[in-house]
């Protein structure tokens, strides 16, 4: 059974300002220009908006992802509705010429020549100059060409969708850099006492993960402890938050979402009240950062740059969106 430490002995990356004033931080006057409690605080605020800003830059890769898959459908269609055309357009010529000659042959190989298909397929419908057999042939050379002119505007219609996506994942990512910059200067500007309770791996000690799925899930999310946060990162030393808990229920051979706006809508929602080990915790109303729950009262997670992935108070990392159970 998971033993639970007090919540004083615990501290998360996004620990609140008046416990990091009181822990490590010496008192400043009333009159002092930052107080190192704004600092913390701005720094906290910083990387917050990093995390949403990594979550968004991974939703548009997936979407982007998505999309091109899509394309690759669609070019793929358009290349088996072209290859049909191109295939039933000769069998329509051969059957046209073993049927008809003279003048007749000689006006089909006009209409068979035509710059414009589909004007050459109405043509040759009305004129019913074909047999019953070049009719069923002329029916499929039809839907084939219909076929691929689908295919087309789908493909034209992906490929625009791509770029799009890929203009917006582009921008994402500038966004991202740029508040990560801002999120390390503002690291920087703090006192050594602070980064070091920051840099804090916290509680190092062995606990038990229950039996069951969840708890092979939190078993390998405890055991990763201590390792580095990188915006995008997805291990094996390095973690953002949703890709811990993706490769936690990886691990326990359970698939879930890459990012945590996925991850909020898996599994069912259960309440403050009723968490157990395994059970997911989101936090913030934009839901961008997620946790794992060790029992009732502590979580593990990735929090931020510079913060390593350790054990915090579930209600200290951030206001909670929604709580999801995966598995029992």
């Amino acid at each position: 059974m998971v033993s639970h430490p007090s919540r004083r002995a615990v501290r998360g990356a996004f620990v609140t300002t008046a416990a990091v004033v009181a822990a490590v931080l010496p008192a400043t006057p009333g009159n002092a220009q930052p107080s190192a409690a704004d600092a913390l605080a701005k720094y906290n605020e910083l990387s917050e908006k990093a995390s949403q800003l990594n979550q968004d830059k991974l939703k548009a890769q997936g979407d982007l992802a998505a999309k091109q898959g899509e394309l690759d459908r669609a070019k793929g269609d358009l290349a088996t509705a072209q290859q049909a055309a191109n295939s039933l357009r000769g069998q329509v010529d051969l059957l046209t010429e073993a049927t008809y000659s003279g003048a007749s042959f000689n006006q089909i190989s006009a209409l068979l020549v035509s710059d414009s298909q589909q004007d050459f397929l109405n043509r040759m419908s009305a004129l019913n100059l074909l047999a019953a057999d070049n009719a069923e042939a002329l029916k499929k050379l039809t839907d084939a060409v219909t076929a691929a002119d689908a295919a087309t505007r789908t493909a034209d219609e992906a490929t625009e969708a791509s770029k799009k996506l890929l203009a917006e994942l582009d921008q994402k990512n500038a966004d991202l850099q740029k508040q990560m910059n801002e999120a390390r200067t503002q690291y920087n500007s703090l006192s050594a006492s602070t980064r070091n309770t920051l840099k804090n791996a916290g509680d190092m000690s062995p606990i038990k993960a229950p039996p069951g799925t969840a708890g092979k899930a939190l078993e390998f999310a405890l055991a990763q402890r201590g390792d580095r946060y990188v915006h995008g990162a997805t291990g094996p030393d390095a973690w953002d938050c949703s890709s811990l808990i993706q490769a936690a229920y990886r691990y326990a051979n359970v698939s879930i979402g890459r990012t945590s706006y996925q991850q909020a809508k898996e599994g069912r929602a259960v309440s403050r009240g009723e968490v157990k080990p395994g059970d997911i915790i989101v936090y913030y109303s934009g839901q961008s950062h997620v946790a794992m729950a060790v029992d009732s009262v502590r979580a593990v997670h990735a929090s931020t740059e510079n913060v390593p992935v350790k054990i915090a108070d579930i209600d200290s990392i951030g206001p909670i969106s929604v709580i999801r159970r995966i598995a029992d």
